[in-house]
């Protein structure tokens, strides 16, 4: 049995992993923290993620016990992150990365914390995403080359990042495959008269609304014929059980940094 420590146990992905903890037969909820101070430490678990009482009472980030929890899983704001990575490397703890919208210097924060503790980071723990991305890898193998390809992602009202991690990691492994450099040949969004297409480019487009969960595709398109692949999401429990199986999997393992990929044995 893996136990979870679940960091930000009051936003939308910390209350769907405590109830993903208590669905799961492999792991079990150790603690749930939140921020210092807010009005939510003290009361149940369970009931804050409206479920069946836990008998787990929600802490604050300065009392997260050390000797409870297996694996940390963090689905925070990245603001939040380098106190969280600080305290996993002091407390010789795994943790699960969940976190999107991330500047090159917490990228580098997570580079540096893998060398003293296992890591896994994704931007997104679907197993149909992380199928998603190894076939857009081997689609751009085959018909890339000469192929316009655009990425459309949608989500609810209150992502605040665009676009989304996981469409930027679409572009990342087309862009790979391709021999591209994704920073200079990405384009988001279009407006006025552009000109023609260029056909090097990969293009993005994004969408905010109502309460989509997750929606990305890549379109391949030559004269002729396209190839769209798509995934759509219905519930964050397929994230949070995408968390939850990196985190079985993360345990006992050495120092390092981890992709979804490996999880899965994609890569």
């Amino acid at each position: 049995m893996t136990k979870i420590g679940v960091l930000g146990a009051n936003g939308r992905m910390g209350r769907v992993l405590i109830d993903a903890c208590y669905q799961h037969t492999e792991v079990s909820l150790g603690f749930a923290s939140v921020r210092e101070g807010s009005s939510l430490v003290g009361i149940d678990a369970g009931e804050l993620a409206g479920i069946a009482k836990q008998y787990i009472t929600v802490c604050s980030v300065n009392q997260q016990p050390t000797d409870i929890a297996d694996v940390i899983i963090d689905f925070t704001l990245p603001e939040a992150l380098k106190a969280n990575l600080e305290w996993c490397v002091k407390n010789k703890k795994a943790i699960v990365i969940g976190t999107t919208g991330l500047s090159s210097e917490y990228l580098g924060l997570i580079d540096e914390a893998a060398k003293s503790i296992p890591v896994v980071f994704a931007a997104n723990y679907s197993v149909g995403v992380n199928l998603l991305l190894s076939l857009a890898r081997k689609t751009s193998a085959v018909m890339g080359q000469d192929a316009d390809i655009e990425i459309v992602e949608a989500h609810h009202r209150y992502k605040k990042d665009a676009p989304s991690g996981t469409a930027v990691a679409i572009g990342e492994v087309i862009a790979e495959e391709l021999g591209r450099d994704l920073s200079k040949c990405a384009v988001y969004g279009r407006q006025g008269d552009t000109g023609e297409r260029d056909q090097q480019t990969i293009g993005f487009s994004t969408i905010r609304a109502g309460d989509i969960v997750g929606e990305h595709t890549a379109i391949f398109a030559t004269i002729g014929e396209r190839i769209e692949l798509t995934h759509k999401a219905s519930s964050r429990l397929t994230f949070a059980n995408g968390a939850l199986t990196a985190a079985i999997w993360l345990k006992n393992k050495p120092a390092g940094l981890y992709s979804m990929q490996q999880v899965l044995n994609l890569q």
